[in-house]
């Protein structure tokens, strides 16, 4: 699978920009400032409906503009689709696949699968645990495109729940008549229904991505190793790894902790709590692994997404696939943005080497020498708004 041609409108720094696109590795090259990493952006967009820089939209309109297009062409074997994505902060975005009527955004969910390797990835390491369930989902939904649906009946749940919780919580410390919490029942099966789906996903995850994850470790830090990943639920009574098991075991840790939530106003069991621990050899990751190991680690989850995502069939795009039933999606895309400025010239040339035969490669440099030799293909100058093949 790869993007063959991308186009912006109102996007970020761009009025409008048409990219063709070639297999292989595409090399964007350009002073900071100028542009390079919101063209990789807009792809890992149509990927995750999201970007790596921000948490919102509002950023990825030209300022100005009302809203902001991405639209792209992608070959998968024989077949091409066309799709359009459109940003509208503050209202429903919007969504075409191959210029039919509109689908919803998440319907594009598969069609266009990325793994994207960025500077924010030391943050899988040393950021605080949001970081790490933000990988896990994202892959999990790559892996999955139904399961954006299941994230997001789970934080609406969620929010509807701590809504409640804080309304009993203020009440009780101003000393008011204590509330009518019988909807919390109601609330807590819900919240594991949508919760012990979503967890299932990540342990199911965590097993096929561990070996690789050794594996690519040792690739860029021969002897560095062993990595493990290990999640930590947010009760010590959720131990099982069957949906069923799980929705029982989070209904009962809800209703051990309900008190402690009414008191606190906020709801302290669940996925949205829940952490992934790294550890390299025996030690956590995080306070115990050098920078340059820290990297390693980062890379290492990124190059294990992709092993995992290229080997599976997957059931991505419901709404453009013809018959239903999984269907082998070939490669993601990957994206490097402003990585290998980031690397010592030992993980630099590792990287390279690992990355290189992949479908499509996107990448991103200030300067010509900070792209690798071996990742020569298509140069695009960035500059002043123009981006001009050379």
């Amino acid at each position: 699978m790869h993007v063959t041609h991308l186009s912006l409108a109102d996007f970020r720094s761009y009025a409008r920009v048409e990219v063709p696109l070639d297999p292989g590795v595409t090399a964007f090259v350009g002073p900071n400032g100028q542009g390079k990493t919101n063209l990789v952006e807009a792809v890992g967009y149509l990927a995750t409906l999201g970007s790596h820089r921000v948490s919102s939209d509002a950023p990825l309109v030209r300022m100005g503009a009302d809203r902001a297009i991405i639209r792209a062409n992608v070959r998968q074997g024989e077949r091409q689709q066309l799709i359009e994505l459109e940003l509208n902060p503050g209202k429903a975005n919007r969504a075409r696949i191959n210029r039919s009527s509109q689908v919803r955004p998440r319907d594009v969910l598969g069609i266009v699968r990325t793994v994207l390797f960025a500077p924010e990835d030391l943050a899988l390491v040393k950021g605080d645990p949001g970081e790490r369930r933000r990988f896990l989902d994202e892959l999990i939904t790559a892996r999955s495109p139904r399961m954006a649906g299941v994230r997001s009946d789970y934080d609406r749940v969620l929010k509807q729940r701590n809504t409640l919780l804080k309304s009993a919580a203020l009440a009780r410390r101003h000393g008011g008549r204590s509330m009518d919490l019988s909807t919390l029942d109601v609330w807590d099966q819900h919240l594991a229904r949508a919760g012990a789906e979503l967890l299932a996903q990540r342990l199911d995850l965590i097993a096929a991505l561990q070996p690789l994850a050794d594996k690519a470790y040792e690739q860029l830090a021969p002897g560095g190793g062993p990595v493990a990943l290990d999640y930590k639920p947010s009760s010590p009574e959720i131990v099982g790894h069957a949906r069923e098991e799980l929705c029982e075991q989070l209904l009962a840790a809800l209703g051990e902790a309900r008190k402690q939530e009414i008191e606190r106003g906020v709801t302290l069991v669940g996925p949205h709590r829940d952490e992934l621990l790294l550890k390299l050899g025996q030690l956590p990751a995080k306070g115990y692994a050098s920078h340059g190991e820290s990297w390693s680690f980062a890379l290492a989850l990124r190059l294990a997404s992709y092993d995992l995502l290229r080997a599976e069939p997957y059931g991505g795009g419901e709404a453009s696939v013809e018959g239903g039933g999984a269907r082998r999606a070939g490669e993601p895309v990957l994206v490097l943005d402003d990585v290998f400025a980031e690397l010592d010239t030992r993980r630099r040339e590792r990287l390279a080497e690992l990355v290189a035969p992949g479908e499509q490669v996107l990448v991103t440099a200030a300067v010509d020498d900070d792209v690798p030799g071996v990742l020569s293909g298509v140069r695009y100058a960035v500059a002043e708004g123009a981006v001009e093949r050379v």
